[in-house]
């Protein structure tokens, strides 16, 4: 089945800014559109609040006022349910309650016709278990789309045990045609994104847990080394504490207690003592007026004359680097050799320098018979890259750490010093992604292609998990996780099956 057509009526239920947007977006499209909420008044007021948002980009002259009005005249407000009758397709967007949405698609049921399509926005609830009780619920789906609806790109097409292929389909072919990014998903907890992103957050809190760093330290590492947009304590401050550890208890919940999703007791205390984020003016930063915009803790500048760099086994990963010291007026040595397990090592006179592999820089130090040491982070472009982690083993020398710094910093990088901490900052949590992403194709929840476009889409990362995964070495990958699992003693760091198998074959998860 193709997309529906522009004169498909569509029903959009909750006239909240989820529903309202929704509504939005179809009617941009060229749809006549329904919206209906059961308190009187919040459809008209959700209306009106579409025109006010659209008249602001009138006054900034990104839109025209004709368009605005070709749009408004085709939002109709509805206080019953029973104007969505004649709607070809309904999507609900209410109240995240099980037994509530049940009741609506009950009464969609036998309101609309059976060639009504019906779907659900909800980020959370099974979309098996909302159409349970159904008579016809291979025509139910989830439709979810991102707040604010009308700006986010994704939208994540879920189909539940009964949804037949051709809903799907059509489903996700209208909301491509509605200017989307559209991904398949099956109705699994927490879909893709929600599923996916969680690693973000908590390798975030278990690292400032453990006193590796400081929250503005990690967030400025995530973006200036790892691209992402944000870092996972600014971002869960703009979400809310309330609404990101809902999230995680629900998924952790109903993958039966599994450790990968397990809550941060640092954030449920933020959550018990109503420090909330942006909304409540405090979360992990402060956002009161007066108050100070956090800085990262970095290293003060090294003026320490450098040695000629030995490289020993360079690889791709670390190639941009090279280019990079290259440029900066470094004189670079190579070696062919590689160590034993094709890890390259960087030589500056008797400091060594290597990329870390989720050992902390202690245990390294001490299998390899190295007196200094120190660990720097993975980057996403070592070329751009404006700041990097590092770590010192216990046998570095107050010199040798003043060595490193002044190395990095004289290509212009920014230097955090965390405590010897597995994996860093960056490469453990590309590392926790790729796992999540991998886990979530071997499990049929989506497929490679979708679960990177889902989460670039939908969360704005730099790279899809598992298109960074192939681009690093699915064998570095595996081997992190490992050296993390065994660094901590936790399931939680397990490795994927299909992770392992590929890294074992040598398959990308995008060949």
């Amino acid at each position: 089945m193709p997309a529906l057509p522009t004169s498909a009526v569509i029903g959009v239920i909750g006239a909240g800014a989820m529903g309202a947007g929704i509504a939005q977006v179809a009617a941009q499209a060229g749809h006549s559109v329904i919206l209906h909420d059961n308190q009187p008044g919040a459809a008209k007021a959700g209306i009106d609040n579409i025109r006010r948002q659209l008249e602001k980009r009138v006054a900034k002259g990104k839109m025209i006022q004709g368009d605005v009005d070709n749009i408004i005249a085709r939002l109709q407000p509805a206080d019953a349910i029973d104007a969505l009758a004649d709607s070809h397709l309904v999507i609900e967007a209410i109240v995240e309650n099980l037994e509530i949405k049940r009741q609506v698609f009950a009464q969609l049921e036998a309101l609309c016709s059976p060639d009504t399509l019906l779907a659900s926005n909800t980020s959370s609830l099974s979309i098996t278990s909302i159409a349970a009780n159904l008579e016809r619920p291979e025509r139910m789906a989830g439709l979810h789309f991102f707040n604010p609806a009308p700006i986010m790109k994704l939208v994540e097409v879920v189909s539940g045990l009964a949804t037949t292929t051709e809903v799907a389909d059509t489903l996700y072919d209208t909301a491509v045609a509605w200017g989307k990014v559209a991904v398949h998903a099956s109705s699994t907890p927490g879909f893709i994104v929600n599923r996916v992103a969680r690693p973000f957050y908590a390798e975030g809190l278990r690292l400032l847990q453990e006193g590796a760093s400081d929250a503005a330290t990690i967030d400025a590492l995530l973006r200036q080394a790892g691209g992402f947009r944000m870092g996972p304590f600014e971002l869960m401050d703009l979400i809310g504490h309330d609404v990101n550890y809902a999230v995680t208890r629900s998924v952790f919940d109903a993958y039966y207690g599994d450790t990968r999703f397990e809550p941060s007791l640092v954030q449920q205390a933020l959550v018990e003592a109503g420090r909330l984020g942006r909304k409540s003016g405090k979360g992990f930063f402060d956002y009161a007026e007066s108050a100070a915009k956090p800085q990262p803790t970095f290293a003060e500048p090294a003026n320490t004359e450098l040695p000629a760099l030995v490289v020993q086994g360079a690889n791709s990963t670390l190639a941009p680097l090279l280019e990079r010291a290259q440029k900066a007026g470094l004189n670079v040595v190579y070696r062919e050799s590689l160590q034993q397990d094709g890890s390259p090592r960087l030589y500056l006179g008797d400091l060594v320098l290597a990329l870390s592999d989720g050992r902390c820089a202690a245990e390294r130090a001490v299998n390899e018979g190295l007196d200094a040491l120190v660990l720097f982070d993975l980057c996403l472009d070592y070329r751009n890259a404006s700041a990097i982690a590092l770590a010192a083993s216990h046998t570095a020398s107050p010199e040798a750490r003043q060595l490193a710094t002044a190395f990095f910093q004289h290509m212009g990088m920014d230097v955090a010093w965390l405590t010897d901490t597995p994996g860093l900052v960056v490469l453990r949590t590309v590392a926790m992604l790729a796992n999540e992403a991998a886990d979530a194709v071997l499990q049929g929840v989506c497929s490679a292609k979708d679960g990177d476009l889902a989460m670039q889409a939908g969360v704005n990362y730099p790279r899809g998990p598992l298109a960074w995964a192939d681009s690093l070495g699915l064998p570095f990958v595996h081997r992190t996780l490992t050296h993390l699992q065994q660094s901590y003693g936790e399931e939680r760091y397990r490795s994927s099956f299909l992770l392992r198998r590929n890294a074992l074959s040598e398959e990308s998860f995008h060949e």
